[in-house]
C-alpha cells in the first residue's frame, strides 16, 4: 500500500471512529433492555469500515466498542460491540477479493442479490457472536432454562441479525454516492 493511501486510510478511519463513538452516546432512537442494547444505525460507520478495507474495519470496530464503553453501556453491551471485529474482518476479506461489488460504477452481475447475500451471512454471524457473548450474562441471572432460550434466540439472535441488516440497507445507501467521491480522492 502506498503512503499516501495508508494516510488516506486513516483519516478515513478516525472519521468513522468519531461516528461510531457518537451515535451510541447520544443516538436518540435506542432500546437498551441489558444485556440487549439496540441503538438505530450503530453499526454504519463499521459497515462502511468494512467496505474499505479489513484494518479499517478492525480499526472502527475498536473505535465504536470505545463508544459504546463511554456511553456508559453496561459490560456485556460493550463486549457485544467488540464482537464486530469477527464480521467486520470476514466481510471486508470477502470484499477484497470480490471489489467489483461495491464499484457501483461498473456493471456487476447480481449485484444486489450478492450484495443481500453479504449483508445476510455477515448478519448471521454477527448475531451468533452476540448471542455467543451474552449466554454467561443471561445464565448468571438464575432464569429457567426455556427462558434464557428464546431470550437468547429471538432478543439476541433475532434482534441482531434484524438490527444488522437494517444498519447495512443504511450502509449501502450512504456508500453508492460516496465510494465514486473517495475513489477520486484516492488518486489525488
Amino acid at each position: 500500500m502506498t503512503k499516501s493511501k495508508s494516510l488516506y486510510h486513516l483519516v478515513l478511519a478516525g472519521v468513522l471512529c468519531a461516528i461510531g463513538i457518537i451515535i451510541p452516546m447520544f443516538s436518540p432512537i435506542k432500546i437498551r433492555i441489558d444485556p440487549m442494547s439496540f441503538t438505530l444505525a450503530s453499526h454504519v460507520a463499521v459497515f462502511l469500515a468494512m467496505f474499505i478495507s479489513p484494518a479499517v474495519g478492525a480499526a472502527v470496530a475498536l473505535g465504536t466498542t470505545l463508544g459504546f464503553f463511554l456511553g456508559g453501556f453496561s459490560l456485556p453491551i460493550v463486549l457485544r460491540a467488540l464482537s464486530h471485529i469477527i464480521f467486520v474482518a470476514l466481510g471486508a476479506i470477502y470484499l477484497q477479493r470480490h471489489p467489483e461489488l461495491l464499484d457501483f460504477r461498473q456493471a456487476t452481475s447480481n449485484r444486489g442479490l450478492r450484495l443481500l447475500s453479504l449483508g445476510c451471512w455477515t448478519s448471521v454471524v454477527h448475531a451468533v457472536c452476540e448471542a455467543l457473548i451474552v449466554i454467561p450474562f443471561y445464565a448468571a441471572m438464575a432464569m429457567p432454562m426455556q427462558e434464557m432460550l428464546r431470550l437468547i434466540v429471538l432478543l439476541v439472535g433475532v434482534g441482531s441479525f434484524v438490527h444488522s441488516m437494517i444498519d447495512y440497507a443504511i450502509s449501502l445507501l450512504i456508500w453508492k454516492p460516496v465510494s465514486g467521491t473517495m475513489r477520486k480522492a484516492k488518486t489525488v
